[in-house]
């Protein structure tokens, strides 16, 4: 049930929210305006538990095909608390723009083919759209395949960065895009979010939304512009793939692991591209997206899950667990989907490292078979025997399948 914002006076009178939705058997809408707000409310904690509330009944109806942010909600609601006042608003914009995004997507069966649109000659095929700051998608074309740079960066970096992650499940996995069938890949950039005076702000954040990327520019405040980073454009478009395969649940352990799939290939994109071996890597995924400050190295840490970020004024302390003893059992972040993501990240890594060489190689092989194996609602331990099982394979070598039990055990996933 919804907290009843009347309970919380004092809340109601300095700071106002008015949620409205409407739903039927396949359509979802919902819209929720942010009026105003003190930051020195005695109770703007209940304030805060009513948005993320509201916004987390909005997003849990749909567990299939949700919508895919990169940034954590837990993440922009330790924003919303910081003491930098520009920081917190722009944070509250982000979680309630969150929820009206949704108003575009169908019901959480939907099939994810009624949003497909083929590319004309059944190849790569890449659209680049502006929403010029608005919210408005797709918005104007352009950029389309085979056209020559523009001189705007989100523009281009969003067709460099899109073209990479086809050419990346191409060359390797001879997959014809995210659905393996042409699928046109269509991106939007300069997005922007409405804010509490109801003007428009640049989004920071990026998202999959079942037929399309956007991207925003960030606030410069915590987070550059999010086409700057391979890793989020790869991470992205991985959960397209997701929902064309496995489409794991979106909600507890399937969830983290439609999370950790995503963060596995989104690095393997950058790695490959870079030419960086598991060894080079730092495996930081997100660390050219946050504004430097001695306290934050990036979005989430594969290797050393936790560690991304600590006493950070503005984004707290990086929640996510190393093993399955640290596990998060509580309902925020759709039960921990990009928090207990980090436990089979580091399991990843473990493999990665101790086959050597490049990760895309023989680990990476392993995992995007894993990804295809699965069922919707598969579990941690049913990753792990699945990963164990196709590591076994003579083509793998007698190394992969130790390599696989072993990282699985250290991370406390018990097969």
């Amino acid at each position: 049930m919804l907290p009843q914002l009347r309970q919380y006076g004092p809340v109601e009178q300095r700071g106002r929210l008015y949620g409205d939705r409407r739903s039927c058997n396949q359509i979802f809408r919902c819209t929720l305006t942010l009026h105003t707000v003190s930051k020195h409310c005695d109770h703007v904690d209940r304030w805060l538990a009513v948005i993320g509330a509201l916004v987390q009944e909005f997003i849990m109806c749909d567990d299939r095909n949700p919508l895919h942010c990169f940034i954590p909600p837990y993440m922009l609601e330790r924003m919303a608390q910081s003491p930098k006042n520009l920081v917190s608003a722009r944070a509250i914009a982000n979680l309630t723009s969150s929820s009206a995004f949704l108003a575009s997507r169908l019901s959480a069966r939907a099939m994810p083919s009624m949003h497909a649109i083929k590319s004309p000659d059944g190849k790569k095929h890449r659209a680049i759209h502006d929403a010029k700051g608005t919210d408005d998608l797709p918005g104007v074309i352009v950029r389309k395949e085979g056209q020559a740079a523009t001189g705007d960066k989100a523009t281009d970096e969003a067709y460099d960065g899109s073209g990479d992650v086809y050419d990346f499940y191409a060359q390797l996995f001879e997959r014809n895009s995210l659905d393996d069938n042409g699928m046109s890949l269509v991106s939007t950039v300069h997005v922007a979010e409405v804010d509490f005076n109801g003007d428009h702000v640049p989004l920071s954040n990026a998202y999959w939304n079942g037929s399309q990327m956007a991207y925003g520019d960030g606030d410069d405040l915590v987070f550059k512009r999010f086409t700057g980073s391979l890793e989020v454009i790869g991470h992205e478009l991985t959960h397209g793939v997701q929902s064309f395969t496995s489409n794991l649940d979106y909600k507890g352990q399937s969830g983290a692991l439609n999370e950790h799939f995503a963060d596995v290939f989104g690095m393997l994109v950058r790695q490959w591209k870079q030419g960086t071996s598991a060894a080079e890597s730092d495996w930081v995924v997100g660390k050219e997206l946050l504004v430097p400050a001695p306290t934050r190295r990036g979005i989430r840490d594969m290797e050393r899950p936790g560690t991304a970020y600590a006493n950070d004024p503005d984004l707290g302390d990086d929640p996510q667990p190393a093993t399955m003893a640290d596990l998060y059992k509580g309902a925020k972040d759709r039960g921990g989907v990009h928090i207990n993501s980090g436990i089979p990240n580091r399991a990843f890594v473990l493999v990665a490292k101790a086959l050597g060489g490049n990760a895309w190689e023989v680990a990476g092989r392993i995992w995007y078979e894993t990804m295809l194996a699965l069922k919707s609602d598969s579990q941690f331990v049913d990753c792990a025997k699945t990963s164990i099982k196709i590591a076994g394979d003579s083509r793998f070598g007698a190394k992969a399948k130790k390599a696989v039990q072993a990282a699985w055990k250290e991370v406390g996933v018990k097969v």
